[in-house]
């Protein structure tokens, strides 16, 4: 199946685990979303979080995954072949140990960060958000590379994102899920 039929067609998880795994798809209510390979200022900016989330998380029972790694967002208890939404963000920070298996994770992350791409920005800020706040992520962090700036939402008492904070990587930013964890920007200066 190429892919304009692909996008033209509604799918489950069955599906998806069947296509090649040399091309990267997302499925957010049985929509798949082709997702086009990152530019080297994403890629670095990735790496680095990635290790800085690492390390804070030594010891500790959360755990830190880089894409690809597929997040399963079931809409109630269906089998994994009946999910519609299946997303790879760029990091998912994962507490509770149970949502974890051997394709990935069934259920939502605790902590969910993008890095804002030409061909997935409006994705991510519109359509992943709602996703997200949908399936109670509690934290979601949106990065925009070029302009060096992030937003920040979490979920209130009510399971709802509020208005983001929104914060430039001149210094630190803190972590709402983790108080004594900043992320440390200085690495974008020479990127």
């Amino acid at each position: 199946m190429n892919t304009a039929e692909k996008l033209q067609q509604k799918y489950t998880y069955a599906d998806y685990a069947l296509w090649p795994d040399d091309e990267r798809w997302e499925l957010i209510d049985g929509v798949a979303y082709a997702m086009t390979g990152p530019v080297r200022i994403h890629q670095e900016i990735v790496t680095e979080l990635g290790r800085q989330v690492g390390n804070y998380l030594q010891g500790k029972p959360c755990k830190v995954y880089v894409a690809p790694f597929d997040i399963r967002l079931p809409r109630t208890d269906e089998a994994d072949a009946k999910v519609e939404t299946v997303v790879q963000p760029d990091l998912s920070i994962i507490c509770d140990q149970s949502k974890l298996d051997k394709p990935g994770c069934r259920g939502a992350p605790d902590w969910i960060i993008e890095v804002l791409s030409p061909s997935t920005a409006l994705k991510d800020m519109n359509t992943k958000r709602s996703l997200y706040e949908r399936h109670g992520v509690k934290e979601y962090w949106i990065i925009h590379p070029e302009e060096r700036w992030l937003m920040v939402y979490t979920l209130d008492a009510q399971g709802r994102y509020g208005q983001p904070g929104v914060f430039g990587m001149d210094e630190p930013t803190a972590v709402q899920l983790f108080p004594d964890l900043s992320v440390d920007w200085s690495f974008m200066v020479g990127i």
